[in-house]
């Protein structure tokens, strides 16, 4: 039997795997979803950070992703852009750690996969917007160079977390929209979560995630979505953002260019959308820590999306082609390749959040996947 198990690119001593009673839920959910969409193709762990800075370090490190890009891209440890050269001295992790991994920062040691699926976030409100641009930055590298991203747009709706930030993780004293990051880079794809209603099947229309506090999860769950504070609408979103704006209103007042202090909105009107397409998040049986056991989230619908997306690199490259990399602007091109979802909300921030509605929408984008359709696009291009 052919193993299944996850190669591992270990990143400035990331360990792994690790006991059976020490499984991480995030990573779980993910390989248990992609693996049986793309076996007999292989998946690759990016197992990223010491020990030491992994639980938080000296307290300091609040940054995400650079050095796992650093290992990918031996460039963008020396990349210069908006004010900032390199890895972020105050937020990100540095190397050798003499309270860990002892060996220099690991520059361009792994090649990157065609396929990338990221479960972890935080809120834009976390980080600089110096640090979030640079960042993005290498995102579009990657996607003109090959590579698809899929990101998870969140679990909390237009809000964050609770307690990051505010009591119930939104803006200005909890009531503005809180985006999420590194979702809203507008060269990365965003995965927004559906559920099949109760006594449906799969063949029927779906619905946006919204589960209350305790059913089935011990935390409320809602697909995360909504709009930027730091990068405009992009040019291939521009359209379907007009249309849902002009045809399908939401009720809350807006402000612009990531303003919101001294106004009453509670979203910037003109900000890149998240997300872009979605995917089933709900009610996933997994095997974790030595029990069966349900999970969900947008963590979830990022690894589902991913790998169907593999599978379809995998019909192109046998017909003599390439991967597909970057691929939102063909998405917004041919929505005609997703499923519409047209039910649902995304509550957060004591509102009851966006709405889906035709077409594209802050809650689950685009729709989601209809593979046949988009095998046979995405096999026509070139």
């Amino acid at each position: 039997m052919v193993s299944t198990h996850p190669t591992l690119d270990s990143i400035d001593g990331g360990q792994a795997p690790v006991n059976t009673s020490d499984a991480g839920g995030e990573s779980n959910l993910d390989f248990m979803l992609s693996i049986p969409i793309i076996y007999p193709q292989t998946t690759t762990l990016y197992q990223t950070d010491d020990l030491y800075y992994a639980e938080g370090g000296n307290g300091s490190t609040g940054g995400i992703f650079n050095t796992f890009l650093d290992a990918i891209d031996g460039s963008y440890c020396t990349y210069s852009a908006y004010g900032e050269t390199g890895d972020d001295p105050g937020l990100d992790p540095t190397y050798p750690d003499p309270n860990g991994y002892q060996g220099q920062l690991m520059c361009g040691v792994y090649k990157p996969t065609n396929v990338i699926s990221i479960s972890y976030g935080e809120q834009e409100q976390d980080l600089p917007a110096y640090y979030q641009e640079r960042q993005c930055n290498e995102f579009l590298k990657l996607g003109l160079q090959g590579t698809s991203i899929f990101v998870a747009s969140g679990d909390t709706g237009v809000g964050g977390i609770p307690g990051d930030g505010t009591a119930n993780g939104c803006l200005r004293n909890g009531t503005v929209f809180s985006p999420t990051q590194p979702n809203s880079c507008p060269w990365l794809t965003n995965v927004g979560a559906t559920k099949v209603y109760p006594g449906r099947t799969v063949f029927e229309p779906e619905s946006a995630v919204v589960d209350l506090a305790g059913h089935p999860y011990s935390s409320a769950f809602s697909s995360g979505g909504g709009f930027s504070n730091i990068f405009p609408i992009p040019s291939y979103q521009a359209d379907a953002i007009s249309t849902y704006f002009a045809d399908y209103n939401p009720p809350y007042p807006y402000y612009y260019n990531g303003q919101y202090n001294g106004t009453d909105g509670l979203y910037n009107r003109n900000g890149r959308g998240i997300p872009d397409v979605a995917a089933n998040g709900d009610n996933i049986a997994v095997y974790l820590e030595g029990n069966f056991t349900l999970e969900g989230g947008t963590s979830a619908s990022s690894p589902i999306f991913a790998a169907l997306v593999n599978r379809i690199n995998e019909e192109r490259i046998k017909a003599g082609k390439g991967s597909v990399g970057f691929i939102n602007p063909v998405l917004y091109q041919h929505p005609e390749i997703l499923n519409d979802i047209v039910n649902g909300t995304n509550p957060g921030c004591g509102t009851d959040g966006f709405s889906c509605a035709p077409g594209w929408d802050p809650v689950t984008g685009l729709g989601t996947p209809n593979y046949p359709k988009m095998l046979k696009l995405f096999l026509s291009l070139p």
